[in-house]
C-alpha cells in the first residue's frame, strides 16, 4: 500500500525519496501510529515532506489516494450569528444592478446627502431615495448602489461606498502568529545586509586562535561587534474594511518581518494614507501620529513597504475630503507622493490576486503613483519587490 501511496506523491510532484519511504516504514514498524488516519497523515507528512512549499501538493495527493476513507462535515458554529439576523437585504440580479445609476460625482453625492438629511423625518427601508436599509438608495446600509455613502453598517457587502459614516474599530495585526510557511521569511532574507557595528561583544574565534598562538599559547581573547542586519525597514499596513479578507496573509507577513529585521517600524492606515497614521488600532482615534513627523523622524535610507489591497473609491485618492472616515484637507495622492519623494526605495504589496487588479480603478491609480512598483503579496511578488528595494 505504501508503495502505491509513494508513487501517488511522486505523481503530484512531491519530491520524496526512497530513503524517506523506508523511514516511514520503520516508523510504522515501531507502531508510532496504528489504525489512525489523522495520525498517519501527520507522521507521513513529517517524514516525506522536507519543504513546507510542498504541503499543499502532499494534501492533494493524500486526499486523492485516500478519497472516501473519511468525510468532512461543515461546522456551522463558525458562521457568525449576525449573518443570519438581517431583517432585510436587497437581492438584485446583475442586470438590475446595472440599471442603478450613480449620482454623478463626489461633490453631487455629498450635496444630495445634505439635502436628504434636511428632508427626511423617519426611518425608511427598501426604497431608492431616503437614507435607510435594504434598498437601492445611495445612502444607508445593507442595500446596493454602485456609488454611495454607507452609514452605520459594520461590514461592507458590495464595497462600493464612496464614504463611510461610522466609527469602526480595527484589530492590531498579531506579530506572534506563527507563519504557516517559511517561504515569506526566506524571501525577506534577501533584503538583509549584514554589518558589524557597536560594542565588541561577540567572540572572534579566528582572531583569538591566531593571537593565542602568537602569545606562546597563553589565551588572548579577541572580541568583535555582533553581526546584525543593517537594513532599516518602515512598513505601512492598510487595516480594516476589505483588508479583513486578507488578515491571515498580512499577519504572516507581519510575523515574518518581526523575525527578520532588527530596525523595523510600522504604522497603520485605512484605504489610503493621509495626514495621520497610527500604531495601535484600539486607540487610533486618540493616539494618531502626524505623517509629517514620520517623514522628519526616519531618514531617506529606510526601505518602505506599503501593504494594502488598494481597493477603494477613486475619490479617496484623488480628492480632498475623499477619505471615508474624516475630512482630509489634501488628497491622498498628495500624501503618497510626499512619502515617495522622501524615501529612496518604496514599494506596494497587494494581497488582491493580480488577475483582478484591472477591475479596480483605484489599484491602477495607486500603481501609477508608485510608478508600477506594486507587487502581489505572494512569494514571487515579494521577491520581485525586494529586488526593487535593493
Amino acid at each position: 500500500m505504501l508503495i502505491s501511496f509513494f508513487f501517488k506523491l511522486r505523481e503530484y510532484k512531491v519530491p520524496c525519496t526512497l530513503r524517506e519511504l523506508l523511514d516511514l516504514l520503520r516508523a510504522l514498524e515501531q507502531h508510532l501510529v496504528f489504525a489512525d488516519l489523522n495520525g498517519f497523515y501527520s507522521l507521513s507528512r513529517a517524514i516525506l515532506v522536507k519543504d513546507e512549499r510542498f504541503y499543499d501538493r502532499f494534501d492533494r495527493a493524500f486526499a486523492d489516494y485516500f478519497e472516501g476513507v473519511e468525510s468532512l462535515e461543515l461546522d456551522l458554529s463558525e458562521i457568525p450569528q449576525s449573518w443570519l439576523e438581517k431583517q432585510m437585504e436587497k437581492l438584485l440580479t446583475e442586470e438590475e444592478k446595472a440599471q442603478i445609476e450613480a449620482l454623478g460625482g463626489f461633490e453631487k453625492l455629498m450635496e444630495t446627502l445634505q439635502e436628504r438629511l434636511k428632508e427626511q423625518e423617519k426611518r425608511h427601508q427598501g426604497g431608492n431615495k431616503w437614507i435607510g436599509t435594504g434598498g437601492t438608495s445611495p445612502f444607508g446600509a445593507y442595500g446596493y448602489n454602485p456609488e454611495g455613502v454607507r452609514i452605520g453598517q459594520k461590514e461592507s457587502r458590495h464595497r462600493k461606498a464612496a464614504k463611510v459614516w461610522d466609527k469602526r474599530e480595527f484589530k492590531n495585526l498579531d506579530h506572534e502568529v506563527e507563519i504557516g510557511t517559511r517561504n515569506l521569511k526566506v524571501a525577506l532574507r534577501k533584503l538583509r545586509q549584514f554589518a558589524r557595528t557597536g560594542a565588541s561583544e561577540e567572540l572572534d574565534m579566528d582572531d583569538t586562535i591566531s593571537a593565542t598562538a602568537k602569545n606562546a599559547g597563553y589565551l588572548d581573547l579577541k572580541m568583535k561587534p555582533e553581526r546584525h542586519n543593517a537594513v532599516k525597514l518602515l512598513m505601512f499596513f492598510d487595516i480594516g474594511g476589505s483588508m479583513d479578507d486578507h488578515i491571515k496573509v498580512c499577519e504572516q507577513l507581519f510575523s515574518a518581518v518581526h523575525t527578520e529585521f532588527k530596525h523595523l517600524e510600522f504604522f497603520y492606515f485605512h484605504n489610503c494614507v493621509y495626514e495621520k497614521v497610527w500604531q495601535n488600532n484600539q486607540r487610533r482615534h486618540s493616539e494618531t501620529i502626524d505623517l509629517y513627523d514620520v517623514l522628519h523622524k526616519y531618514s531617506s535610507d529606510y526601505k518602505v513597504i506599503f501593504v494594502g489591497d488598494a481597493t477603494m473609491g477613486p475619490y479617496e485618492i484623488t480628492y480632498p475630503g475623499g477619505s471615508v472616515e474624516h475630512w482630509n484637507q489634501e488628497a491622498g495622492e498628495v500624501w503618497l507622493r510626499r512619502v515617495l519623494d522622501h524615501f529612496d526605495k518604496v514599494i506596494w504589496l497587494n494581497p488582491q490576486p493580480e488577475e483582478a487588479w484591472r477591475y479596480y480603478h483605484s489599484i491602477g491609480i495607486i500603481n501609477q503613483i508608485f510608478e508600477q512598483r506594486m507587487y502581489g503579496l505572494t512569494v514571487a511578488g515579494l521577491t520581485q519587490g525586494i529586488k526593487k528595494l535593493l
